[in-house]
């Protein structure tokens, strides 16, 4: 199996299991919902499963462990101060980048 066909099935299973949870309750209840907890159970849980299947690829996706952990950590935290994703995608990305120049040289 090619990358390409991997990524595609990669993004195709979680559109899926994002749209799962959100659709389920438009076919299985009639009437609003009125428990707290269910309410908060169907919003949080595409996010849940969105992350338990993206998580794990932050550390397999640069050559390095520790330029991942860096470029975790700088997403964290620039995400806690509430900067919208494109920022945080950009500065985690760059964390990355400098990071693996810095421990394999520029070249």
């Amino acid at each position: 199996m090619s990358n390409t066909v991997y990524y595609l099935l990669a993004v195709l299973v979680m559109a899926v299991a994002t749209y799962i949870p959100r659709a389920l309750p438009f076919a299985l209840f009639r009437k609003p919902i009125k428990s707290r907890f269910i309410k908060s159970f169907l919003e949080y849980m595409p996010v849940a499963v969105l992350a338990a299947m993206t998580f794990p690829a932050i550390f397999d996706s640069t050559s390095s462990v520790w330029s991942a952990v860096i470029g975790m950590a700088v997403a964290l935290v620039f995400s806690y101060f509430n900067f919208s994703l494109l920022p945080v995608a950009l500065l985690s990305s760059g964390a990355v980048l400098i990071t693996e120049l810095l421990m394999f040289g520029w070249m």
